[in-house]
């Protein structure tokens, strides 16, 4: 029989205004010493999350692994990694999130599994094994077959099949430890309906679906050619999926499913987030979008107007455990980010991307929908872009020179140096001695703090009712600054403009990021205000 949990939480549709928590297990608080996080350290530091006042926890990863893609590649979804805990800590870990209020969000890596996985090893060792059909497997072209089948590029760049001893070639569009999954067939369709099954059971409230827009491929193998639709990115049939999915979420209460889609065409993007299928989609449009008040504006307006069309509530994201953090990035003349334009190592003002992390904050937790906090920016951490390459563990930077490891740097909680509280042996990633000023004992108190900013406007957002209406109505304050009321007592101004501007008429300032310049609002600052 059916577990059923559910936390006592009243917003049955939590997820359409939540302020939802990326914890990075290996990063997040280590438990036994060992260097690297575990659910142990991610329970003793709860309260941390309690006292920030989010309302749900996106876990990464945490299944067993071979690690070859930091958690990436799944050899067992139903199981815990042995460097994180145990399935019985993962169920506390859960118990103990809901006693505090917040709900717990697991991710669900539905394009690929780990070349470990019990599937992918049957299908390797034996070429008649029916286990063969659950992946990609083709000859190669050329006289011989030693060709790869198709020129199609991978998701890291470099080659997306690997020839196995009896001559096959089988398909990853990632790392060649992540084999791609069939997902014409219905026995993978059938498996992770119920590994949703199995964490709703155990008291999830949510699945993050990782490169949710690429499950299906070209049957018959068709070039990438510019003009004509993808081979693999955005097919129709993946439609079909989350339909069948959102049927499971739909027979437990209050679940949501969240898509990680990288979507150019807003209009395609929001395919995903009809009715019958994902509750809500990461914004990277936002994410990726340049310090500028026009773009802003422009992309403010381009994400409410693509939601709106299908009823869905836009997400705000300005970092995550793939891309440069926002204090960098906000720091570099070129303030934008792709992994197409690597900006590693470019000349950094951290006071400058402080500052406007800062105010993106307030921006961020103030528009219309739910906000995304990637663990270490309530912390105000910058990008680690000094890690020797002997100690790089991302996949990705053999093949692109560019490695996510810099946003993925342990968590300074305490102390004057490292490893500032994180563990008691040498974290698997190590930290810069200049966090020293950002650990959480550090800021805890300190008014004028990242972290009690954060504090401040999430405790704020969740007592203002303007904040939870799917409203927003733009204010002139002058081609620099986007300003807009939530509701008829609530104002945000955001001040992108060389020049300090004035405020428009109110009765009280709420919260600042920084301070005022003789009642007129700084440049790169924000402040939310009562009418």
């Amino acid at each position: 029989m059916r577990k059923q949990v559910t936390v006592a939480i009243a917003d049955p549709k939590w997820w359409r205004d939540a302020v939802i928590y990326q914890v990075y297990p290996r990063s997040y608080a280590d438990g036994n010493g060992d260097g690297v996080g575990d659910l142990d350290g991610i329970r003793g530091h709860l309260g941390h999350l309690a006292a920030l006042g989010v309302d749900a926890i996106w876990m990464s990863p945490w299944y067993p692994s071979p690690m070859a893609d930091a958690g990436y590649d799944v050899a067992d979804f139903r199981d815990i990694d042995p460097a994180f805990g145990t399935l019985a800590d993962a169920e506390a870990l859960i118990a103990e999130a809901h006693e505090a209020g917040i709900r717990m969000i697991v991710d669900i890596v539905p394009n690929h599994i780990s070349s470990e996985h019990v599937w992918f090893k049957k299908a390797l060792a034996d070429p008649a094994a029916p286990e063969r059909e659950l992946f990609w497997f083709r000859p190669g072209r050329g006289e011989n077959g030693d060709e790869m089948p198709t020129d199609w590029v991978g998701e890291f760049g470099g080659s997306t099949w690997t020839r196995t001893p009896d001559g096959a070639w089988y398909l990853h569009l990632f790392t060649p430890e992540q084999p791609d999954l069939n997902w014409d067939h219905p026995a993978v369709r059938a498996e992770f309906e119920d590994i949703l099954r199995f964490w709703f059971d155990r008291g999830v409230d949510g699945i993050r679906i990782d490169s949710a827009a690429l499950l299906f491929k070209d049957r018959d193998l068709a070039p990438v050619v510019d003009g004509q639709p993808h081979p693999f990115h955005d097919l129709d049939e993946v439609h079909d999926v989350y339909r069948a999915w959102r049927r499971v979420a739909d027979e437990y209460p209050d679940r949501a499913l969240i898509g990680e889609v990288w979507m150019p065409e807003v209009e395609r993007f929001a395919n995903y987030l009809r009715p019958d299928e994902l509750h809500a989609a990461f914004n990277f449009d936002f994410l990726g979008c340049a310090w500028d008040p026009e773009l802003m504006r422009e992309c403010v307006d381009r994400t409410l107007n693509a939601h709106r069309t299908v009823g869905a509530p836009a997400t705000w994201v300005l970092s995550n455990h793939d891309v440069t953090r926002h204090v960098t990035r906000y720091g570099r003349v070129t303030t934008t980010f792709s992994f197409e334009n690597n900006l590693d190592g470019t000349p950094v003002d951290l006071e400058l991307g402080t500052r406007r992390a800062r105010a993106a904050a307030l921006l961020s937790l103030s528009l219309p929908g739910s906000t995304y906090v990637y663990q270490g920016e309530e912390l105000g951490l910058w990008e680690n872009e000094n890690i020797p390459v002997d100690r790089m563990q991302d996949p990705m930077y053999a093949r692109r020179g560019h490695s996510r490891d810099g946003c993925r740097v342990p968590l300074p909680w305490s102390g004057d140096s490292p490893p500032f509280g994180f563990t008691t042996g040498e974290p698997w990633l190590p930290q810069p001695a200049e966090w020293k000023d950002r650990t959480v004992q550090a800021q805890t108190g300190d008014p004028s703090s990242m972290l009690e900013l954060y504090r401040s406007a999430i405790a704020l957002r969740r007592l203002e009712k303007g904040l939870h209406t799917p409203h927003l109505e733009w204010i002139a304050r002058g081609a620099g600054a986007l300003a807009y009321t939530r509701g008829p007592g609530f104002a945000c101004v955001l001040n992108m403009s060389p020049e300090a501007v004035a405020l428009p008429e109110h009765e009280s300032v709420l919260l600042l990021s920084s301070p005022l310049d003789g009642g007129l609002l700084p440049q790169d600052t924000a402040v939310w205000l009562r009418l």
